[in-house]
């Protein structure tokens, strides 16, 4: 055991122990560490490190442990709650944030008594190399300025320059002009340092910081104007008028400049030529000047922004577009106010490099929204364009046009989807929300991803698929791929089997996808056959539907368009199912018709038809003169081109069919073209009509005789006749009584009464 060995040995182990920790700990034994302690004495060295508070703690700890390393090993310190973990972490920032307050307060007396009149000459030195790259700048953009007017018209004028592609290109144009008249200014101003200022060759390290600052800056500011160029409306990207667009213009580069002069200029200066503390501070008060800036701009132009974002989302074609843009129109202002706080917090707490990390988050964001931007804005313009099939394969595949402007704009949506989160992605990797690399090449992110361009192929593929088949169906259908139009059979059964190939092609779709995203489908299809086999238990008129439809499909009994009488009704086949038949009726009624309820199907629409009529003349006509008439009529019809084409024979006279009470029918028919039979009856029937009405021929109707009886002799009685007297018969009578006796006798002058 170790604590049997003598307390001398246990010091000097716990002495080697600490000195091994002194060597390899940097944060707590820093001060020793700088010492040279190879000269020291264990005894000297033991006594300094006994003096020091935190190495005595160290100490005793290193002993207990010594004195009973089994409680040790098996005693964990109890992990901190949160509400712990977070009043820990704002007592140290406080904390530090005050030390390097009184650290830069003591740096600000002794800065009092600095000769600061030593500092005139490489101030002046400083002021000339600003002097000479702003104006060698400003120089050479006015020299740029009618590159930029000619980039602006060839936007704004030249045919199929305004698409997309062409306006970017002459849009990046016009940015590498801008960076190029920035890069001569930079290396104008650092031949001015080197060769006209100060020593030949040389130059100090501020004018170097300015030079750089000023570098960074105006590239900075140059990609602004990419979408907020106030000037040139062509070369700006972003859709705002001339007004706000240089309002955000100026804006942004007044910010720009405070923040990067005072963060790449100020700030190492101070850190040089005063103390590091102070740089701190200064950092502090810059970053906390722009916020105050900042969120005064953003408040006031809340409501601004967020209408014109409302406006955009509007005009967007996709959901997803439209949500995105109403969640930032209610919430831009708050994520721009996270990000300059942002700013804020990372330069007070990593004040060394806050910075080079919030510009390389800013640049990555940036980069990542602009080029889903681009991608997003592109695919839009080839969405709205609809796409155009040639006029033969319209011809032979009429809806393969309107298939295609079906999917492929789709397609195009779901792209424009998986562009979005790939770029909200790379913006939380920014930031370091989110390591999009790292999960990508994480088992999880590997198989997510797999998965779905999995399901996304399967998806494809299937509606290929489908638009091949469908249009091989019109294809076959078409009457204008050179074999003329499909029967009515082929039509019904292409149909039949357009529908079938779906649903199968669906079921191995969803099948197929369900597998692809890990689930087991042996058990899925099991139950299916299952619950299939109580379905045709229960639903057996179902099954006979079914079963009865194919028989019916497969003996040609009904075919689409056909006029039929099936289960009573008689109407127009305009859609067969493999369980049903829908029927349209004289009158416009839908009749849908199960196929078990039909047990007899009349179809008058098979090889030909038949008009057969009976015509029925009076008692007294002659029937070969009536017979003659009807041929007349026959002939007349012929005559006609648009019936004789559907008629497919001479007229068959059948004679005498029936001596009815009244009438003496004659029967004829006429052979015609299927589903011809009604017109053509019954232009026919007009043309008898008029015939025979021509020659005197009775066409009897209904009478009524009535019989009064007869006397022995074989005289008739006379009628029984009572006149009933009226209103007008009296006032007729009374004028007849007052005309003269030559009137009243006077046959022509009106009715005898006294005969009567």
């Amino acid at each position: 055991m170790l604590t049997s060995q003598p307390i001398i040995t246990r010091l000097s182990l716990a002495f080697l122990l600490l000195l091994i920790a002194s060597f390899t700990s940097t944060s707590l034994f820093a001060q020793e560490t700088t010492e040279s302690t190879d000269n020291k004495p264990s005894s000297a060295l033991l006594a300094d490190l006994l003096e020091n508070p935190e190495t005595r703690d160290q100490l005793i700890s290193e002993l207990r442990a010594l004195a009973d390393p089994e409680k040790t090993e098996t005693t964990e310190e109890p992990k901190a709650s949160l509400i712990r973990q977070i009043a820990d972490t704002t007592q140290a920032f406080a904390q530090q944030m005050t030390q390097q307050v009184l650290e830069a307060l003591e740096v600000i007396t002794k800065l009092g008594n600095s000769d600061w009149h030593l500092m005139v000459p490489y101030a002046l030195n400083f002021l000339y190399i600003i002097i000479a790259t702003l104006i060698s700048y400003f120089v050479l953009r006015k020299l740029a300025i009618p590159l930029f007017r000619y980039a602006d018209n060839l936007v704004s004028t030249k045919p199929g320059a305004g698409r997309l592609v062409s306006r970017l290109l002459i849009v990046l144009g016009a940015l590498l002009v801008d960076l190029l008249t920035i890069l001569l200014a930079w290396v104008t101003g650092y031949s001015v340092a080197l060769f006209l200022i100060g020593e030949l060759g040389e130059m100090s390290m501020v004018q170097s910081l300015f030079l750089n600052a000023f570098l960074v800056i105006e590239v900075f500011k140059s990609l602004v104007r990419l979408f907020f160029s106030a000037r040139y409306n062509g070369l700006r990207l972003l859709p705002f008028c001339a007004e706000t667009a240089a309002y955000w213009n100026a804006w942004l580069a007044k910010i720009s400049s405070f923040i990067g002069y005072g963060m790449l200029l100020l700030v190492p200066v101070v850190n040089f030529y005063a103390a590091p503390a102070l740089g701190h501070l200064v950092s502090l008060l810059v970053m906390l000047t722009a916020f105050a800036y900042a969120l005064a701009i953003i408040l006031q132009n809340k409501k601004r922004v967020a209408q014109s974002i409302s406006e955009q989302a509007e005009k967007a074609d996709f959901a997803f577009t439209t949500v995105i843009l109403n969640m930032l129109a209610r919430s831009w202002h708050l994520l721009a106010i996270a990000y300059f706080a942002g700013l804020l917090l990372v330069t007070a707490i990593r004040p060394e490099d806050a910075l080079p990390v919030i510009l390389q988050a800013s640049l990555q964001t940036l980069l990542a929204i602009v080029v889903g931007l681009f991608i997003s804005a592109l695919l839009t313009q080839v969405i709205s364009r609809q796409v155009q099939v040639s006029d033969d394969l319209r011809a032979r595949f009429p809806a393969l046009e309107a298939r295609l402007n079906e999917f492929i704009p789709t397609s195009l949506k779901f792209v424009r989807l998986v562009i979005m989160l790939v770029v909200f992605a790379f913006v939380l990797d920014a930031w370091s929300l989110f390591n999009f690399t790292d999960w990508l090449s994480s088992d999880s992110g590997s198989r997510i991803l797999g998965t779905v361009l999995s399901v996304a192929i399967i998806l494809l593929i299937a509606k290929l698929i489908w638009i091949a088949f469908a249009s091989w169906i019109e294809h076959q259908i078409s009457p204008h791929t050179g074999r003329g139009a499909a029967s009515a059979r082929q039509q019904t059964l292409l149909k039949l089997l357009s529908n079938a190939v779906m649903i199968t092609l669906i079921v191995f779709t969803v099948m197929i996808t369900l597998a692809e995203l890990g689930l087991n489908i042996g058990p899925l299809i099991a139950g299916a056959g299952v619950v299939g086999l109580a379905i045709g238990f229960g639903a057996q008129t179902l099954v006979k539907d079914v079963i009865t439809g194919i028989f019916i499909q497969l003996e040609n009994a009904i075919n689409s368009g056909d006029v039929v009488t099936a289960d009573g009704i008689t109407g127009t086949a305009e859609n067969l199912t493999i369980r049903s038949l829908g029927l349209r009726d004289r009158f416009g009624t839908y009749h849908l018709i199960p196929f078990s309820s039909i047990t007899t199907v009349s179809n008058y629409m098979r090889g030909y038809g038949f008009h057969v009529g009976d015509y029925g003349v009076a008692y007294r006509e002659d029937t070969d003169e009536v017979t003659v008439h009807l041929r007349a009529a026959f002939d007349e019809l012929m005559s006609d081109p648009e019936q004789s084409k559907d008629i497919m024979g001479e007229l068959e006279v059948q004679g005498v069919s029936e001596l009815a009470d009244s009438a003496v029918n004659i029967r004829v028919r006429i052979k015609t073209l299927p589903g011809s039979q009604w017109s053509v009856g019954r232009a026919y029937n007009r043309l008898v009509k008029r015939h025979l009405d021509a020659a005197g021929i009775e066409i009897p109707f209904p009478h009524l005789t009535m019989y009064f009886g007869q006397n022995k002799d074989g005289s008739a009685p006379p009628a029984p006749l009572n006149l009933v007297s009226t209103p007008a018969s009296r006032s007729a009578e009374k004028g007849l009584e007052q005309q003269p006796d030559e009137a009243r006798s006077n046959p022509q002058s009106g009715t005898d009464f006294d005969e009567a």
